[in-house]
């Protein structure tokens, strides 16, 4: 028996990278040695004290009841202890809510604010969750916002026209572009938000992937940003967590507790243990500057990042070196799809820019989660297949 899909559903978007992954399956079925460029998920493992906090926690069974839909107190504490040391950012914890990973509180904010009809600005291209998960799955409008390269891939507030705009997705450092911005630009934000009523919900999930000495902001840093804005961030990248689905957001007091309200329908909160252990991680934060298991990692991340640069470059690639994210976004001088089926035949996996909307069409976004030799054989395979 077929069930006809909500309207909402047939809304949607084709999924491209569900595509793609379906042909990387069946490349690997063939036998082909694929070595994947494509996904965003760091190859390299949790440090060892998050290993050693989680056999610990899940070992004490008062953790596996329920959590609360805010998140456990401590986790909270440590959130606004982080915020201070990180970005001297003063947070109550009343400003603060646990999150099932950062994509889904920012699909679930939306819930909360956006009535149908709505329109929510989002960047193009972009993690498809904005447009998608917040936007049409809200019977909301999403309204993109052109990223392009002449403008360092921020968007032109000047041009965007206000009216009926609920809500803007940004998020820097920047995926798919791994464009980064200062806080001269986050001040134009908080004013054009503020001036128009719009909620800023700012992604700041790679805040701590960072090389060449750029420390990235938080948009809560910027004077009248609690009045307007909620800040998302996640374990994933900077702790290697990424299956462990541990997340926060910070900002204004009736966003946070908006989100809350759903929340409180449809989760319990993280496991109690995951929460504990997110609290051993973000304690390794003493003052501002990294913790030494991140200045390790993202050397070996700037390493491989280095080496697939200098190899697009020599190959007459148009791609900046970026300063933050794992993520390289190249001009590929034509169809991006073309251009990953290309590389695809000699084993070497990318993603289209056209997966992150229209305009990032003419691009793609390759990623360094892979170790250095890995890289460097792709590097070799993609010079002979170009």
């Amino acid at each position: 028996m077929n069930f006809e899909y909500a309207e909402r559903i047939n809304r949607l978007p084709p999924y491209l990278f569900a595509e793609m992954e379906k042909i990387q399956k069946e490349k690997k079925a063939q036998g082909v040695d694929l070595i994947s460029l494509s996904i965003g998920d760091p190859d390299l493992p949790p440090p060892d004290f998050v290993v050693e906090a989680l056999v610990k926690e899940t070992s004490d069974l008062k953790n596996h009841n329920y959590s609360f839909s805010q998140g456990e107190p401590i986790f909270r504490e440590a959130i606004s202890n982080w915020y201070k040391n990180r970005f001297n950012v003063d947070v109550e914890h009343d400003q603060v809510i646990a999150l099932l990973g950062s994509k889904e509180g920012i699909a679930n904010v939306a819930r909360a604010f956006v009535n149908p009809g709505d329109k929510v600005l989002v960047p193009d291209p972009a993690y498809p969750v904005y447009a998608n998960g917040s936007a049409i799955l809200c019977d909301g409008i999403a309204v993109p916002m052109p990223l392009l390269e002449d403008n360092n891939f921020q968007p032109n507030l000047d041009v965007i026209k206000p009216d009926n705009v609920r809500m803007m997705f940004l998020n820097y450092p920047n995926n798919p572009t791994a464009a980064t911005i200062d806080k001269n630009f986050l001040r134009q934000v908080i004013d054009f938000a503020k001036d128009n009523k719009i909620i800023i919900c700012y992604d700041n999930a790679y805040s701590e992937i960072t090389y060449d000495n750029y420390r990235a902001p938080s948009i809560l840093e910027i004077p009248g940003a609690d009045e307007v804005a909620i800040e998302f961030n996640s374990l994933s990248k900077t702790f290697n967590m990424t299956g462990d689905r541990i997340a926060f957001a910070v900002g204004n007091k009736h966003l946070v507790t908006g989100l809350t309200k759903i929340k409180s329908q449809i989760d319990s909160g993280p496991p109690v243990y995951t929460q504990k252990v997110a609290v051993a991680a973000l304690n390794t934060y003493k003052n501002c500057e990294q913790p030494e298991f991140l200045h390790k990692n993202n050397k070996i991340l700037q390493e491989r990042r280095d080496l697939l640069v200098n190899t697009l470059t020599k190959l007459g690639y148009t791609c900046k070196t970026p300063k933050a994210t794992f993520y390289v976004w190249v001009n590929c001088k034509g169809d991006s799809m073309k251009f990953a089926a290309k590389l695809l035949d000699v084993g070497v996996a990318v993603t289209p820019g056209v997966g992150f909307g229209k305009h990032g069409e003419g691009y793609v976004r390759i990623t360094f989660t892979q170790p250095k030799e890995r890289i460097q054989e792709a590097c070799n395979r993609i010079t002979n297949a170009l």
